[in-house]
């Protein structure tokens, strides 16, 4: 007598689909801690600008600047440095900036591993788990 077993592995893992989710759930966590970098910054901005006027905080943004970067920035406005505390002017004037990116790039770097897992967790199904 002979028993026969056949398996079958099935699934994203098995078939080659796994590289491109994986790339989905790279892109989706660059772009959620981005999202939250921006968030932080507004936030930093709206705590510390006394009297605000929008044209500042609807220039900052985030930029895709390829498959596994992305950017928070000012768009490159004139004064940001100078709102930032970076500006030469900063040196000589009692005003030593905000400081909102930098704060919020400490607190994003904090966050960003729970940030990511949440993703995976997210998307786990999509591996088959």
């Amino acid at each position: 007598m002979v028993i026969q077993i056949e398996i079958k592995l099935t699934g994203p893992v098995f078939d080659g689909r796994w590289r491109s989710v994986l790339q989905d759930i790279e892109e989706q966590a660059l772009d959620d801690v981005a999202a939250h970098a921006l968030e932080r910054v507004q936030f930093n901005l709206d705590g510390s600008i006394k009297h605000p006027t929008p044209y500042y905080e609807t220039q900052v943004r985030i930029e895709n600047l390829g498959i596994h970067d992305r950017s928070v920035n000012d768009r490159g406005i004139i004064y940001g440095p100078w709102l930032e505390g970076t500006g030469s002017r900063n040196q000589t004037t009692r005003f030593k900036g905000y400081s909102s990116f930098r704060r919020a790039a400490q607190a994003t770097r904090a966050k960003a591993r729970s940030i990511a897992n949440n993703v995976v967790k997210r998307n786990l199904h999509r591996l088959g788990g």
